[in-house]
Order: structure tokens, then sequence, then C-alpha cells
């Protein structure tokens, strides 16, 4: 892997959702981001910790759980390729993030930094709409996981997830999907085998 490659993807997307960021923007970005590597099983984010960078995920894969009163961990999202391993709100406000993002796969990290991304939105507003149409996305993808709890069968979030994430659930153990679509194992195993083999 050439060692810029992370980075010139991470700001392909950028050139991609908001075309109005130019190439001085991008020649900001690029000399101020940094990469991380991580095994599976390390984590990109603590709970409790004071996140200071955003995760562009160039490679592999990570889950964002919280540990719940019984001591179970409770899944809330999977952070796969060209997607961010955040919790947004906790970054924006710089407060500690209740969460924890741990590797399911070896996995290549684009670090924004807290501080560059500031600067940034000062600097180009190009960057600060790209940074609102981010939120925004974000935003949008925890209503609809709300909503799905709210209205959606089993077998209806089950469906969902296939068709939104057809190669990502063969990447995840079913325990993690269980509890990320909020069913119990053996009610999912169930679900998982009607649709197979209807």
């Amino acid at each position: 892997m050439k060692l810029h490659a992370p980075i010139e993807t991470y700001l392909n997307t950028v050139r991609e959702t908001c075309p109005q960021v130019k190439e001085p923007a991008l020649n900001f970005l690029r000399q101020r981001l940094t990469i991380t590597t991580l095994a599976v099983k390390q984590y990109y984010v603590q709970a409790h910790t004071l996140q200071k960078s955003v995760g562009f995920v160039f490679s592999g894969l990570l889950r964002a759980y919280y540990v719940d009163l019984l001591g179970d961990e409770v899944t809330i999202r999977f952070a796969k390729e060209n997607t961010f391993a955040t919790d947004y709100v906790a970054f924006l406000n710089q407060t500690p993030s209740r969460y924890l993002f741990q590797c399911l796969e070896n996995t290549v990290m684009v670090n924004i930094p807290y501080t560059v991304m500031q600067e940034a939105y000062v600097r180009f507003p190009s960057l600060e709409r790209y940074g609102r149409l981010i939120a925004e996305e974000l935003f949008k993808s925890q209503q609809k996981r709300i909503e799905g709890f709210l209205f959606e069968s089993a077998v209806q979030r089950y469906s969902h997830f296939l068709l939104e994430n057809p190669t990502l659930v063969n990447r995840i153990s079913l325990s993690y999907l269980s509890s990320y679509l909020g069913i119990a194992r053996p009610s999912l195993s169930r679900i998982r085998r009607k649709i197979m083999h209807p």
C-alpha cells in the first residue's frame, strides 16, 4: 500500500461529496492529516476519553458499542470502508465519548484532527459546507436506525440491513449483528434460515 493512498482516497470522497471544495482546501487537509494502522481487537476510540480526531476508514472494519448496566456489550453501529468512525456529537463538543470503537479486522484510518477541522472551516467556506453535509448524513443514518426500532419488525430490520450492507453481513459475527439489530440471537438465526430457505 502506498503511504499516501489512504489520504488521497479520503480527499477523493471530499471532492465527490462537495465538488465546491477546490485544490487549495484539499492541499490544506493533505498536509495535516495522519494515518493510523490498527490490528484486530485494537481500539480507535475508548469510552470516557476525548476523541481528538474523526477517523475515516480506508480499509478494515470497526464496531462501535457501549457496555450497559448489566455489563453486556450493545453494538450501535459498524464503520466500514469509506465511512467514519466517530462519536460525532462528543467530537464536536470535545467531550468524552460514551462508546468504544474496536477493530473487527486489521484497519487503516485517516485521522482528521479537531483543531485542523476547525481551522479548515474558518479558512475555506467550501470545507465548512462539506462538514455540514457529512453531519447531515450522520444525522439521517442515526434517525433511520431509531425509526427502524420504532416502526419495523425484526424481519424488516434484518432485511434492510442485508439490502444496505450486502457484503458486510459476512464480515461480522451473528452475536454482534443480533446486538446491533436488537434481535435475540436465536430469533435472528431463525429469520436468516427463513430468508435463505423460504
